[in-house]
């Protein structure tokens, strides 16, 4: 008998436990809220809002305002500087590095014991009760997980607190157990040199018996492409002979679902979909037949829904889960055990399913196009560049788009930058189809496209090797969960990226 049948019914009483989430999701997520307010009532965001005194979420949602980072930036400072009890009870002492705002290079959100506990870790071992469901011959613990993270350093240096990516974070915390399960070493796994990281988990994975590869597809592609390189090998089953899932979040993997099946033909090969971000684990793919993924509604997440119309709102009507809709689009807001209050996190998710909850992300509150009333977002863009791909033979690698306001011959239109792995054979066909399939998937974009009145043809450039990879360099944001802004409402982005596109 393997050693994976051996573990395997260990998670059988955790997954009678998420099968509930079909039958009393409103129980489920009611009880979470009550816990995380009578947990926080003493602190003095608690106090500050009266915690004591609610006793339903209507009292919650009045007492409460929504929040974004610039609201709690004033806490995260004085908890970066040691203050405690101040939005959650236990100590802060991590704090996840992501993405930054408009007016901040970074933003640094808190990571208590609890949310790495109940939340993060239970993430991890539930996507992996849910895989090995879906997967009943899996030999995934007869040898190692790969796991590609990031880097972290001491936070205002300080000995005893750490600021950097929520995934070295998680290597830093993690049982002893699982490093004897997972690789590289704890000591390369949070190298902060990007390219020296990649070179040290090559070497000293080669030779390893790996099972599962999780991370960002696209750092992880970088890793296998270097792997490949090294060993002299066209696939990677050739390398790991019993690989046999990745999972994967961070970036859609449309756009690199082509190049996977180029680097790794096998297939027994499975993709997982995971939503870990800093802010917490949302949400795993729990039917490798279906893309979206199931709602984990009993992590210390509590969750409301802003509809993306209603967001320029001066009182944007806000939901809980049992009020939410199929097949629109809303703004994720959390309440989360790391004292994460009403919090906007930026992105946003449709549902596919209400019994039990299953939804996929459509994008970013702010990685969109809406300069003349298209409302183009992330969902509709990888939608076309799959159709573009699937009829052209091309493989995109990266890319970025933004508005052209108005040329010289007073056109506005939209401009895409990618990088492909290969080249379509006619760049102004794949723009075409790119085009049209935009028109299908969003009535918005094709009324302003209507006769090329509002909008001209999308234009499509086509970015020299390595260039995003040099932008990110250029931004000192190499590795870990750092990714390309998709789209963009200003040419901000794109305009540095063009300058270095000679």
């Amino acid at each position: 008998m393997s050693i994976t049948k051996i573990i395997k019914p260990i998670f059988s009483s955790r997954l009678k436990k998420i099968d509930l989430y079909g039958i009393c999701p409103d129980e489920i997520q009611q009880n979470v809220l009550t816990n995380l307010i009578n947990k926080a009532a003493n602190t003095e965001w608690g106090k500050k809002h009266d915690y004591k005194s609610i006793r339903s979420y209507n009292d919650y949602k009045q007492r409460v305002p929504i929040q974004t980072y610039d609201d709690i930036k004033p806490y995260v400072e004085r908890l970066r500087a040691g203050e405690q009890n101040l939005l959650w009870p236990s100590e802060i002492k991590w704090f996840a590095k992501s993405s930054g705002t408009t007016n901040d290079k970074s933003k640094f959100l808190p990571v208590s014991k609890e949310s790495l506990q109940d939340t993060h870790y239970r993430g991890g071992k539930d996507a992996a009760a849910l895989y090995f469901r879906q997967n009943p011959n899996s030999k995934f613990f007869s040898g190692k997980g790969l796991i590609l993270g990031g880097s972290h350093s001491p936070n205002l240096n300080s000995n005893h607190s750490l600021v950097g990516d929520l995934s070295a974070i998680l290597i830093q915390n993690v049982s002893p157990l699982v490093n004897l399960v997972r690789v590289p070493s704890k000591q390369i796994a949070l190298m902060d040199e990007w390219e020296s990281k990649i070179e040290a988990i090559a070497n000293s994975t080669i030779s390893t018996n790996v099972t599962s590869i999780s991370g960002v597809p696209s750092w992880m592609l970088v890793l296998i492409k270097r792997i490949l390189a090294k060993t002299g090998k066209n696939t990677l089953e050739e390398v790991w002979p019993n690989l046999e899932v990745f999972f994967h979040g961070g970036v859609a993997f449309t756009p690199y679902r082509e190049q996977y099946k180029q680097v790794i033909k096998s297939s027994l090969m499975h993709y997982v979909e995971t939503y870990n971000a800093s802010e917490g684990y949302f949400g795993t793919q729990s039917d490798l037949s279906d893309p979206s993924m199931l709602l984990m509604i009993d992590y210390g997440i509590f969750y409301e829904f802003i509809p993306v119309s209603e967001l320029d709102k001066e009182n944007p009507k806000i939901y809980c889960l049992e009020e939410v809709e199929l097949d629109k689009n809303y703004a994720l807001v959390i309440s989360t055990s790391c004292g994460l209050w009403r919090y906007m996190i930026g992105d946003t998710v449709k549902f596919t399913s209400k019994s039990p909850y299953k939804f996929v992300i459509t994008g970013r509150t702010k990685h969109f196009i809406n300069a003349f009333g298209e409302e183009l977002i992330v969902d509709n863009a990888e939608k076309g560049l799959a159709k573009a791909c699937a009829e052209t033979g091309a493989l995109v690698i990266d890319y970025s788009a933004a508005p052209v306001f108005m040329d010289e011959n007073a056109k506005c239109r939209h401009q895409w930058l990618i990088e492909f792995a290969k080249t379509p054979d006619s760049i102004e066909h794949f723009a075409s189809i790119l085009d049209n399939t935009l028109k299908e998937v969003n009535s918005d974009y094709e009324a302003k496209r209507w006769k090329d009145i509002a909008l001209q043809p999308l234009e499509v450039i086509m970015a020299r090797k390595g260039l995003f990879h040099d932008w990110l360099a250029q931004k000192g944001k190499l590795g870990g969960q750092h990714k390309v802004p998709r789209l963009s409402n200003t040419r901000e982005y794109i305009e540095d990226m063009l300058a270095l596109n000679q």
